[in-house]
């Protein structure tokens, strides 16, 4: 199977956005880095619903121009579905675009929350009970839309395996569905 994206999907303190990096070098190709980190740097922390659906918006056309580019596959570090579920934990609730939103990714790798949350200015939900909020509503937003999907746990060295071998399952025509 021809993998155009791969999206890693997640709490915040997962390592996705390191991993993103690695697995663009690994596979030659384009890394789309997380737009909302960039936009809470330079705007603050404080969003509102329409912040969120910018980030998704800005997000979605910088992953549109990476395909194509060409340069396959894509390794978004997060994609307008995460801001989806940033929204449900920040209001209980998402704006309507997020779920007309269609561009989806060809896999997810959704991130454990087993390593250790790390405060950077920009992260929100620490706790044991916020993290593993973030993370069901994760997994859950990924299964709403019956998307295809493997979770990356484990440390060091370990999850790197494990982000690849999901990865390579997929392109080979196996994986889950």
């Amino acid at each position: 199977m021809t993998l155009r994206t791969i999206c890693l999907h997640g709490p915040e303190s997962t390592g996705k956005s390191t991993m993103a990096l690695r697995l663009a070098r690994q596979f030659n190709s384009d890394c789309v880095e997380e737009f909302g980190r960039t936009y809470c740097e330079r705007y603050g922390t404080d969003l509102t619903m329409a912040g969120l659906v910018m980030i998704g918006h800005a997000h979605d056309l910088k992953t549109r121009a990476a395909v194509a580019a060409g340069r396959l596959p894509v390794i978004l570090d997060t994609d307008p579905l995460m801001s989806a579920v940033w929204a449900d934990m920040m209001f209980g609730r998402r704006d309507p675009w997020f779920d007309h939103w269609t561009n989806t990714a060809d896999l997810y790798l959704l991130f454990d929350i087993d390593l250790p949350w790390e405060a950077d200015g920009t992260r929100m939900f620490g706790s044991p009970a916020t993290r593993q909020k973030f993370f069901d509503l994760s997994r859950r937003a990924l299964d709403r839309r019956g998307l295809r999907w493997e979770l990356v746990s484990g440390q060091g060295v370990r999850r790197d395996l494990v982000a690849l071998d999901a990865i390579k399952r997929h392109m080979a025509g196996g994986g889950a569905a």
